[in-house]
């Protein structure tokens, strides 16, 4: 359902490996057109791939020898692997060795640093990497690699003592210059997201468990960044591909990848943390059908859904057998005005269509499940007012407005509404009916992704759209005039350039505050939802986060005890 707009990377050049990880590891992965062979011997990052990139091949007369040990190796090693994935009895039921989750959006490549997308976040971000802070399930800055960490006065400076005794998964030491390099590599190379590093001056590593990083200027939003992509820490001596495999410091490896098809994780044993995984093997299946998810949850191919529409987990809410539960989220459904369209420029056209649209009704549509949501900022993001009730519905004043703006029914406002057919049509005449109550004539056009980038994104030739915006702390959108809304409103920006040069949370919750309710009164958009992810799962598995889980998926805890 969510859909990040953000170009893809532009530069395909950019997309090659690292020098760092362009090694001697041979590119080995399913294609997805294919018969999906498995694929775990070559693409893994067990401990025999970490041993086999680091110690060079070599041959003597003892071949014979050498064949027979191997055989009785790797006889040794099924049987210890066959051993390992066994379920374990309990006296509650039996705790499978082996859960599989089904998800929806498959990255194309495993490439973190050149691949963008929020599905390489989801799966590889705390399970597989780990970076210098992490995020939790109500979308707070936590320790990872970082233990904890200081801000001077003036926002410039901030010292992250790091935990001691950490180690990739090849055995490799992590220590402060891992963390030094993987950042400064970031910004060198312009990989994925190091835009939000643009105001970083210099990081430090003072001695083996002390970072300290510092700005050019304030930028209170520095922490949560580096949750993501930008504080992803590498082991700069490993070789390997990263668009098919991976090494990292965190709970997992990542076994096998199965491009379109599914990625397997297995516990890292020489995992250094506390939080190690609980279940030795997870798979990741991708399912683009839903029906054929819903198929798979019921015939206990996998154990978890994540998403799954509220409709469609009806058929699960009224069984025993499962549990159905909604998430908090931050996407959010913005049916955007064009704030220069020969009508939408008019704000009391865009009022109008506000008061018009009854909200509670297309949740209800949707099964119930998303949150009311009148204005740009989500609950789970800093700054966040209830703005529901500043244009409530009321379609005797959508009338009004109209009328003062020069259209009656001898001269109807006509509006054209172009969005992407990933959200489906049923939004769009859902919305074509409630405006027409009020003598609005919407012209509905559903098109490919690739003509609404074309002609809203980029052109910004259009009267109303929506997009489902999921990213977080993603205000900035508002704040710029030459974003495809075209809102330009001065005060709106100075207040958040004051948001991000704050140097207390408190400052830049209340100017974010400030701006998110100017915004909403001008009306340039109106935030239909606050989508709320619904998972669906077998009874008997616990620990799956529901909050987040697009972007955000720990799986440490995950366990599934069959009764």
């Amino acid at each position: 359902m969510s859909q990040n707009i953000e170009p893809e990377n532009s530069n395909p050049d950019s997309a090659e490996p690292s020098d760092n990880t362009s090694g001697n590891a041979e590119v080995d992965y399913t294609e997805p057109t294919s018969a999906a062979s498995d694929i775990t011997a070559s693409g893994s990052t067990d401990e025999t791939l970490n041993a086999a990139s680091k110690i060079p091949k070599r041959r003597n007369s003892w071949l014979w020898v050498l064949i027979a040990v191997i055989v009785v190796i790797a006889v040794s090693a099924g049987a210890w692997v066959f051993s390992s994935l066994r379920s374990t009895p309990t006296a509650t039921g039996t705790v499978a060795k082996s859960v599989t989750v089904g998800l929806k959006l498959a990255p194309t490549n495993l490439d973190i640093r050149n691949e963008s997308g929020s599905a390489l976040d989801q799966v590889l971000i705390g399970n597989v990497y780990q970076g210098l802070v992490a995020r939790s399930s109500e979308n707070k800055v936590v320790p990872a690699i970082a233990s904890s960490w200081s801000k001077s006065d003036d926002g410039l400076t901030y010292t992250f003592k790091l935990n001691t005794d950490m180690n990739f998964s090849n055995g490799d030491v992590l220590d402060a210059k891992d963390v030094v390099w993987s950042i400064q590599e970031l910004v060198d190379k312009q990989y994925t997201d190091a835009d939000v590093l643009s105001t970083m001056k210099s990081i430090t590593a003072t001695d083996d468990n002390t970072v300290v990083i510092t700005l050019n200027k304030p930028y209170s939003a520095l922490l949560w960044a580096l949750t993501g992509r930008a504080g992803l820490v590498f082991d700069k001596d490993a070789s390997y591909d990263a668009k098919t495999q991976a090494i990292g410091s965190g709970s997992f490896l990542l076994s096998s990848f199965r491009q379109g098809d599914s990625i397997t994780l297995t516990a890292n044993a020489k995992y250094w943390g506390s939080a190690k995984a609980k279940t030795q093997e997870i798979i990741i299946r991708y399912f683009a059908d839903d029906n054929a998810a819903v198929n798979a949850l019921k015939s206990g191919d996998v154990q978890v859904l994540a998403p799954i529409t509220e409709n469609l987990a009806s058929t699960f809410s009224n069984n025993d057998d499962y549990v159905v539960k909604a998430g908090d989220d931050t996407d959010k459904f913005v049916l955007a005005f064009n704030s220069t369209g020969a009508s939408t420029s008019d704000k009391r056209v865009r009022q109008a269509i506000r008061y018009a649209i009854n909200n509670e009704e297309l949740i209800a549509a949707r099964g119930g499940s998303d949150a009311a949501l009148g204005g740009p900022i989500p609950s789970l993001d800093p700054g966040y007012e209830d703005l529901t009730d500043l244009y409530p519905y009321n379609p005797t004043k959508a009338k009004s407005l109209l009328a003062e703006a020069g259209y009656t029914t001898a001269n109807p406002l006509k509006l054209r509404f172009e969005y992407a057919n990933i959200y489906g049509t049923e939004i769009g005449d859902q919305l074509k009916s409630q405006l027409k109550a009020v003598g609005i004539d919407l012209q509905v056009n559903v098109v490919e992704f690739s003509a609404w980038l074309q002609d809203v994104y980029t052109n910004k030739d259009y009267d109303l759209s929506l997009v489902d915006h999921n990213e977080s702390h993603d205000f900035y959108q508002w704040a710029d005039p030459d974003y495809y809304y075209n809102y330009d409103n001065p005060t709106v920006q100075d207040l958040y350039a004051k948001a991000v040069a704050a140097t207390s949370d408190t400052e830049e919750e209340s100017y974010l505050r400030q701006a998110a309710r100017l915004v909403s009164e001008d009306a340039p958009a109106d935030w239909l939802f606050n989508y709320r992810v619904t998972t669906a799962y077998a009874k008997g598995v616990s620990g799956f986060p529901v909050n987040l889980n697009q972007s955000l998926l720990p799986l440490s805890n995950l366990v599934y005890v069959r009764s």
